[in-house]
């Protein structure tokens, strides 16, 4: 098989986040764990390009990327593309998702790629992809591989893949019909039976389930409270300078208002695409109140507005990257003495 190959900036061996807006390039042969990737598929495939690109480029730039890799793919007439493994980096996981799929509608060869459960690529594209479970760790990088490679030898000659604890690709959450020796009732009566029992048994439907998240204690005295705003609406100054990315956003920014009365339209922009930001755009405080906070702080019904707000996209953000963003902010205000937290969303 002719495969290309997509790494980000790190694993492409130029560098870690001063290298994360580095323009899509394209070199011959393997690179870095493109090396590995030959070997784990035999005498008889080769990577034939890889392509590098910065993370934030990636997130930025989607559709630049996108004609850049199907243009390369193309022309070297490959059989595979291969995105990663990008373990827990998110914006890694989410352009190479984005590029597998793409690559798969457009060229009409198979795609694989490999990333942690918790990487927000996972939600977004698990049902288009087989993704494999490359854990936490890049010491994984083998395995994963090798895992990726089974996978891509499958798909490359049509052979119908099989259960995902069978052909080690995390689950897609879809059911498909087969022959069992066991009817659903005596299946489900013998699970009844084993949980009655403490013994081990597999459920044939996974239920998705939520943590439930307790209710913290009132403010008691919000005349004398630090009360921060927070939104997921994308408003951020002009020239988005944390780089917040429209859709899946990976990070967040923390945005200085000491001085403020209230939020010009001329000082500020919009990293969401999932509303009409054109009021937002007119009126930030539309979205990031801080000229009714700044009466309520002179009136007395609050102690304090916090000397920053915090914003970040929620567009299309799967949870558990939402989770993460989350309890980064929530670290950041704790620290910063903040009692209180006016939540908006878009």
């Amino acid at each position: 098989m002719r495969v290309v190959h997509y790494l980000n900036q790190f694993f492409g061996g130029l560098g870690g986040e001063e290298f994360a807006s580095a323009p899509p390039e394209v070199r011959d042969g393997a690179v870095g764990p493109g090396r590995l990737l030959e070997r784990v598929l035999g005498q008889d495939s080769q990577v034939v390009k890889t392509v590098i690109c910065g993370d934030n480029f990636a997130a930025e730039n989607p559709d630049v990327l996108k004609e850049f890799v199907l243009k390369e793919v193309a022309a070297c007439k490959a059989d595979l593309f291969v995105a990663g493994p990008c373990f827990e980096a998110g914006r890694y996981g989410a352009a190479a998702g984005a590029l597998c799929v793409d690559v798969s509608a457009e060229i009409g060869i198979p795609a694989v790629t490999g990333m942690a459960v918790e990487n927000p690529g996972v939600d977004l594209y698990r049902q288009k992809l087989y993704i494999v479970d490359s854990g936490e760790s890049v010491s994984a990088m083998e395995a994963t591989l090798s895992k990726m490679a089974a996978i891509a030898a499958k798909l490359s000659v049509g052979q119908e893949m099989g259960a995902p604890t069978d052909d080690g690709y995390i689950p897609r959450g879809i059911l498909r019909d087969g022959f069992v020796e066991k009817s659903a009732a005596e299946r489900m009566v013998e699970m009844l039976y084993a949980k009655t029992q403490g013994a081990a048994f597999q459920s044939e439907l996974t239920v998705t389930t939520f943590p439930s998240v307790p209710a913290p204690p009132p403010v008691i005295d919000i005349s004398k409270a630090r009360v921060a705003i927070v939104t997921d609406g994308g408003v951020v100054p002009q020239g988005n300078p944390d780089n917040i990315a429209h859709t899946a956003a990976t990070t967040w920014g923390s945005y200085d208002i000491s001085k403020k009365n209230d939020l010009k339209g001329e000082d500020y922009e919009v990293a969401h695409r999932g509303y009409d930001t054109r009021y937002v755009r007119q009126d930030p405080d539309r979205m990031v109140p801080v000229d009714v906070m700044r009466e309520l702080e002179s009136e007395g019904v609050v102690g304090k507005l916090h000397d920053q707000f915090i914003s970040t996209s929620g567009l299309a953000n799967p949870l558990a990257n939402s989770r993460r963003l989350g309890q980064e902010i929530a670290q950041k205000l704790k620290d910063s003495g903040v009692d209180a937290v006016i939540l908006t969303s878009a």
